[in-house]
């Protein structure tokens, strides 16, 4: 299996973002396993769920919140509420 890299995690997001834009909802709640297992390799040993959190993090804006954060803050239980602009 091919590494799963940063660029991978942010084009799903940003398509996932895009679908719910095309519906017309105001919102979605996105959970790092959800994203992670949509683009392969989780769960599994050689997971980048670190990865995959920073990604979601780092594509936030400013109405965006985090609703649940893991205690170490990069798991597979982050979720994050996107505002649909």
């Amino acid at each position: 299996m091919e590494m799963i890299t940063t660029e991978v995690f942010t084009n799903e997001l940003t398509n996932i973002l895009n679908e719910a834009k095309l519906k017309g909802i105001s919102y979605i709640d996105i959970q790092s396993r959800d994203l992670h297992i949509r683009v392969g390799g989780y769960p599994g040993k050689n997971h980048r769920m670190p990865t995959c959190c920073t990604v979601m993090k780092k594509m936030m804006k400013s109405r965006d919140y985090i609703i649940n954060q893991p205690p170490k803050g990069l798991g597979a239980t982050l979720v994050i509420r996107y505002y649909i602009e």
